[in-house]
């Protein structure tokens, strides 16, 4: 995810995905555990964006 669609995103919007990137993080993990996940690169994207739309809300002033 881009920068540039976090910032076009309504602050709602962001909010939903900030909540729905974090499930899915716990979920990844506990697949990782379980042995169940073989791209162990996609937890590192996951949690790059969650960062990025942080980033975009501190700087909009919603958190």
């Amino acid at each position: 995810m881009k920068t540039r669609e976090i910032r076009q995103m309504s602050p709602e919007d962001r909010a939903k995905k900030l909540k729905a990137l974090k499930i899915k993080l716990i979920t990844l993990r506990t697949r990782l555990k379980r042995g169940g996940i073989t791209n162990t690169s996609e937890i590192r994207n996951v949690k790059k964006d969650i960062a990025r739309i942080l980033t975009v809300m501190r700087e909009m002033g919603e958190i």
